[in-house]
């Protein structure tokens, strides 16, 4: 009878991790899908990945977590002892909650049972395989368990055995205070294994902090999440001792995740001229109008006047170009950036007034005025200047008419002038990041081709701006705090293009860099590593097992909570279970 009512438990589990993979693979966004008293995820390629860092392996896999009664409205789904596997829960309502100990075994008996093709009284259709199964544990064993999982292992289309995972967890513990030695580690391991040949490597991840002080900011000022996440990983063969400092033998590999917007950026300015960008290209985009806070002190009207005035009166030779009584003109082309993106020295005249209008303008109104001055002294004929070749707005073909003596009647009401404003903006701040990466040497024109183009519409021009900034964020960053050598930066900038030729703005996208250990050696050689982690491997192919040993200062799981600078000791056992 026993054998009997587990037999359908594994038929039943089994069918519900099937049908979830399924409908996961046609809806990538699917929530958790609840089976009994327990919830499951399918976490698939692409997705956060609370096993990040204790397990290197792609592709989707299954995640069981302990599902709480008061999380659902209705429990009627798994009373009746049929699993949902639509219903997921409101995301407001999802914490996290490990499953006993006891109960994650059954679990994984019940996994490893149905992929095995030996059991043949289940009969099971083994035509799609599932992916490996992972189940949050409570560490309430004297091991300290927070995590078992099972992984088929295939040779083809044949499961040749499965990969039983066991995670746990020790901590907080101090540097000097960790639970286990090396020697003591490998001596596990060969008795665990039967193992006589291994093989010891290591891994250290150090983040790469800014150096700035958080004092000097406003209280406003410090509530901006301040996305800046540079660190770097180091990988070496043959470990002498915990903890030990990543020799100069090790690879490095840099990773790169930088949001925009952070005061401490070298292009934070920049950032704000783009933020008022993006705010004129939503206005077109809903049609509401909506101004910001006008960053500069003048009134944007008078700014237009006196660009007009100085340009008129050194066309009519009562000024010299090389006077320097152009400030309050120049002021507000960004010339106070502590930055290595500078003020470019070939602004046009359309540049120019971008410049004095975005920092200074009000309201639409204001902007109107502003226009319409610049307007009538080019049909007056009282405004002769120059203007870049490529560029592309109405403004830019007025001024050309002007050439020629004629200037067809522009209208000013609705959106047209946000629309003029924006489109000079796009010129403008497209030169700017393009004569950074070439002025750089970072990149060549025709590599950034994509982002000149003009044969796109004007909203997809900003998100290619939005890109560019994007990069600009992550290369001079790293110029600015790492001082990375050139022909690196070189490669993170193509990076960069390549991927933004293919994919949308995503500030979350971790670019790597491979660089030389001895470039970054000042920032780890006397900090401590957020991760340090030991791995001591036997056998070959499918029957190669792995010990990891790992001290982090963060838990490996959400369900181990977290208190302050604490470290944690972490062991990771892989072993293969051969299919009878």
């Amino acid at each position: 009878m026993a054998s009997r009512r587990r037999q359908e438990d594994v038929l039943r589990f089994h069918g519900f991790l099937l049908q979830v993979y399924e409908e996961g693979k046609q809806n990538n966004t699917a929530g958790p899908s609840t089976f009994e008293t327990d919830r499951v995820h399918l976490i698939n390629e692409g997705h956060t990945n609370p096993l990040e860092k204790l397990w290197d392996q792609n592709g989707a896999f299954f995640i069981v977590e302990k599902m709480r009664y008061e999380e659902t409205s209705s429990l009627e789904e798994w009373q009746n002892g049929e699993p949902s596997v639509s219903e997921a829960f409101p995301k407001e309502n999802l914490s996290v909650s490990p499953l006993a100990l006891s109960r994650a075994r059954q679990l994984i008996s019940f996994y490893t049972m149905s992929q095995n093709p030996n059991m043949k009284h289940l009969q099971i259709n083994h035509a799609v395989q599932l992916p490996p199964l992972w189940v949050r544990c409570e560490p309430s064993d004297p091991k300290k368990t927070i995590w078992l999982g099972a992984e088929p292992l295939r040779n083809g289309n044949n499961l040749s055995g499965i990969r039983l995972h066991t995670i746990t967890c020790n901590g907080p513990v101090s540097d000097n205070n960790y639970s286990i030695g090396l020697k003591e580690l490998k001596e596990n391991h060969r008795m665990r294994h039967h193992a006589s040949d291994l093989t010891i490597a290591g891994f250290a991840r150090y983040e790469f902090l800014e150096s700035t002080s958080l004092d000097s900011l406003t209280q406003e000022d410090s509530l901006i999440p301040l996305e800046r996440n540079i660190y770097a990983d180091f990988a070496w063969e043959g470990v002498k001792k915990m903890l030990q400092t990543p020799p100069p033998s090790s690879t490095a590999l840099l990773t790169l995740q930088m949001a925009s917007g952070s005061l401490l950026s070298s292009v934070y300015e920049p950032n704000r001229e783009l933020q008022f960008l993006l705010s004129l290209a939503e206005t077109l985009k809903n049609g509401v109008i909506k101004w910001p806070k006008a960053l500069g002190r003048k009134s944007a009207v008078e700014l237009v006047q006196k660009l007009l005035k100085d340009l008129k009166d050194e066309v009519d030779g009562l000024k010299s170009h090389n006077e320097d009584d152009t400030e309050d003109n120049t002021a507000a082309v960004i010339g106070s950036m502590k930055t290595l993106f500078g003020q470019r020295g070939d602004l046009d005249f359309l540049e120019l007034l971008w410049c004095n209008i975005w920092r200074n303008v009000a309201s639409h109104e204001e902007l109107v005025e502003c226009f319409s001055l610049v307007i009538r002294a080019l049909q007056h004929g009282e405004l002769q200047t120059w203007i870049h070749q490529e560029s592309n707005s109405l403004l830019s073909k007025l001024i050309k008419q002007s050439y020629h003596g004629k200037v067809e009647t522009v209208s000013l009401d609705g959106d047209s002038p946000v629309q003029m404003l924006l489109e000079i903006g796009v010129d403008k701040m497209k030169r700017d990041y393009i004569s950074y990466f070439v002025g750089k040497e970072f990149a060549i024109r025709t590599h950034l081709d994509y982002f000149m183009s003009t044969s796109v519409d004007l909203q997809e021009r900003v998100h290619r701006i939005q890109k560019l900034h994007h990069m600009l964020e992550i290369v001079d960053n790293c110029l600015d705090l790492i001082k990375l050598e050139h022909e690196n930066l070189i490669f993170l900038t193509q990076s960069c293009i390549n991927y933004y030729k293919e994919n949308p703005l995503n500030e979350k996208h971790a670019f790597q860099l491979p660089v030389k250990t001895s470039l970054v050696k000042e920032f780890y050689q006397n900090a401590h590593p957020q991760i340090w982690r030991v791995e001591i491997s036997s056998g070959q192919g499918p029957k190669r097992v792995k010990t990891i040993w790992q001290l982090s200062s963060t838990p490996p799981a959400e369900h181990k909570p977290a208190n302050g600078d604490d470290r944690y000791s972490i062991c990771c056992n892989a072993a293969k279970e051969l299919l009878r």
